[in-house]
């Protein structure tokens, strides 16, 4: 196993919980996201966010974003330990929202300017653009943009805003499998551009957000003798890849260690 140790404490899901219309979506939600330090590596966090439609795992994102309070409880964040607030976590959709009448390039600029972030924003456009290979495209609108181009965009746009952590809902949803490999690449280049870097990937593909991660989380319920659900989502189970000597390997998908983590996986769905 890779030689690694767990630093300062990134991100805390404290006992969260949430009613909606007198209904339990999330009950006592617990997590955590320490800094991953490895010798010699700048070394971020990738944690993967699993588990069936409709356990919850919509609105715990929006918790984690600071776009939604919960009933009790909270989200923390940083070696501050500061309760998450909008703008502080970025959020990239499964649509990539851009504004169509701005080009790349004031997509960016206002996105750096947010937050009273003004000072040195076309420098910080500028990386973002050679950062992500988009400075040809710098002048084009939306509509004349790849889905790739677009998706690329929507992160810078985000790590702009927040620097630091990053949320994205279903980042391989209707990709090929080429495209799948470049969006997991580049993923884990964004992850490990800075050491407390840290992004969370809510995903279906059990596959390819697991070849990734450092961490897994799979959300489900708890059930009755009688098979009855109990009401409220919560993280029932955390896989740490790091121990299991899945994490930062190529190719890991081919190794039969990883295939047996998948068909875990597949057969705790019908449990959640």
């Amino acid at each position: 196993m890779t030689p690694y140790t767990l630093n300062g404490l990134l991100i805390k899901i404290d006992n969260v919980s949430l009613t909606l219309g007198g209904r339990q979506i999330l009950r006592n939600v617990n997590a955590e996201i320490h800094d991953i330090v490895r010798p010699g590596v700048t070394q971020g966090q990738i944690v993967g966010f699993l588990g069936p439609s409709g356990v919850g795992k919509t609105k715990l994102f929006e918790i984690m974003a600071g776009l939604l309070k919960p009933t009790s409880g909270e989200v923390r964040l940083g070696p501050e330990q500061k309760p998450v607030v909008t703008g502080r976590v970025g959020v990239v959709q499964q649509n990539y929202p851009l504004f169509n009448h701005r080009t790349v390039w004031s997509n960016l600029m206002l996105a750096a300017a947010m937050n009273g972030r003004e000072s040195g924003a076309k420098g910080r456009v500028t990386e973002m653009l050679e950062r992500f290979r988009l400075m040809p495209q710098k002048d084009h609108y939306p509509s004349q943009l790849s889905g790739g181009q677009r998706q690329r965009i929507a992160i810078a746009q985000q790590l702009l805003c927040s620097e630091t952590f990053l949320l994205l809902d279903e980042p391989f949803s209707g990709l090929d499998p080429n495209m799948t490999e470049a969006v997991s690449k580049m993923l884990v280049e964004i992850a490990n551009q800075k050491e407390d870097n840290t992004i969370i990937i809510v995903s279906h593909d059990l596959v390819a957000t697991a070849a990734i991660s450092d961490t897994l989380w799979v959300m489900g319920r708890d059930h009755e003798p009688d098979g009855t659900v109990v009401p409220g989502g919560y993280i029932k189970h955390n896989f740490n890849l790091i121990e299991r000597d899945l994490a930062w390997e190529m190719e890991v998908q081919n190794k039969p260690r990883f295939i047996e983590l998948i068909q875990e996986l597949r057969a705790l769905f019908p449990t959640l």
